[in-house]
């Protein structure tokens, strides 16, 4: 059994929808900015990567606006942005063989910040009944099923940034088991004054306030990660499931590998990155020479850089120069357990066109590695990995793989 992507739902700082976010990506656009959702002041980040011109109208029942966060706006509207991609009317599967996994970091802190301030000022009578559910990490998961009627497995993963590859190894799972679809990915909205402290306290933010330069991983200036929201949402079906249906495999998921190396112990990192990439090629039948291009994780701090970047050494040996590797996110902002589903996304884009898109702001690499910058690369894709880690210690590895002709509907 193998399993496929079949529909691509994105909402992301650099645009709403594939057709706008895929240009803005290869064209290296730089959609950081000065956050607009809170009052910038009283904090030292002031660059963000904000998703704008964003409304539920037209994509979330007015009625579950009300009782919901942002993030799960988010999540709702790309999943409808993905199912009518991949042509898939959940009505046609039954019900018990289509479920949903998510990831998530934040939950739904902005609709329980207001919530906070109503007990505050009010007293408990002027909470709404709404924060019972609003805030929880499987509020998306739980608006996703409900909204689309799909009963089966569902479920959230709270595993910071690495959860964002490992909702693919459970939605793989669950096709093994029978399963014949499964919407999988992840949003964030963590803007709010109460979320901003929370992401403080990690000390992996950068205080930049020039957006062109600042998210700048692997370079000598690196000094933290934009943050950002938005995320994305996959369809992945069973290969026979799709092509029954006609549908179009955009990309195979071929291999997966996690390790777990201790809270902030980047230089630990190094070895649990390279176990869980060594772990996924394994999985997907492909060493080292197989691989095509890499998403890096890119958390711009000089010391996890540095491990990633011996991961890498590590991993393709005398060929880490020549493997190209690339870091979008630095354009747009890194939207914790989004960042990872966004970059399989970009993954599965850049198999279908040819080409490796750059890490925008980034010139001068300060590492021994064929960093993609400037412009796309014209790339023949057969596969890539993705990378992420949790800023708590978890190391994430995903390959994807072009589909062979016969995966493409059933050709």
């Amino acid at each position: 059994m193998k399993a496929v992507v079949t529909g691509l739902g994105v909402i992301a700082p650099s645009g709403i929808g594939v057709e706008r976010f895929w240009p803005a990506v290869r064209d290296g656009h730089v959609a950081l900015a000065t956050v607009r959702r809170y009052e910038p002041n009283p904090y030292p980040v002031r660059v963000v990567g904000e998703v704008r011109g964003f409304g539920p109208d037209g994509w979330v029942d007015p009625r579950v606006v009300v009782q919901t966060d942002r993030f799960t706006h988010f999540a709702v509207a790309a999943t409808t942005m993905a199912l009518d991609d991949a042509g898939l009317d959940p009505a046609t599967v039954p019900p018990f063989g289509f479920g949903v996994v998510t990831a998530s970091y934040a939950g739904g802190v902005e609709f329980g910040q207001r919530e906070i301030e109503r007990l505050w000022d009010g007293g408990p009578e002027h909470v709404g009944p709404y924060q019972s559910i609003a805030w929880f990490y499987a509020a998306s998961t739980g608006q996703v099923s409900i909204g689309n009627g799909l009963r089966g497995p569902s479920g959230v993963l709270v595993a910071d940034e690495a959860g964002g590859l490992d909702v693919f190894a459970v939605a793989d799972g669950e096709l093994c088991r029978g399963a014949s679809a499964m919407v999988v990915g992840g949003t964030e909205a963590p803007f709010c004054p109460f979320s901003m402290c929370c992401q403080l306290g990690l000390g992996l933010l950068s205080t930049n306030e020039d957006p062109a330069t600042a998210y700048l991983p692997f370079t000598a200036h690196a000094a933290g990660f934009a943050p950002a929201e938005g995320g994305a949402m996959l369809v992945v079906e069973d290969e026979r499931a799709a092509s029954d249906r006609g549908a179009n495999a955009r990309a195979v998921i071929a291999g997966y590998g996690s390790t777990y190396t201790g809270t902030r112990c980047f230089d630990r990192s190094a070895e649990g990155l390279l176990r869980a990439a060594e772990t996924a090629l394994a999985d997907s039948d492909l060493d080292a020479g197989d691989v095509d291009v890499v998403f890096l994780d890119a958390l711009a701090d000089q010391r996890a850089d540095a491990a990633e970047a011996e991961a890498l050494r590590l991993l393709f040996g005398d060929r880490t120069d020549r493997v190209p590797v690339t870091a979008p996110k630095s354009g747009y902002g890194r939207c914790y357990a989004g960042a990872a589903v966004l970059d399989v996304a970009t993954a599965v884009l850049a198999i279908e066109h040819g080409a490796v898109p750059p890490t925008p702001g980034v010139h001068d690499c300060r590492f021994d590695l064929d960093l993609v910058t400037g412009t796309a690369r014209r790339a023949d894709i057969r596969s890539a990995l993705v990378l992420s880690r949790g800023q708590h210690g978890g190391n994430s590895a995903l390959v994807l793989r072009r589909p062979d002709p016969i995966t493409r509907g059933g050709e």
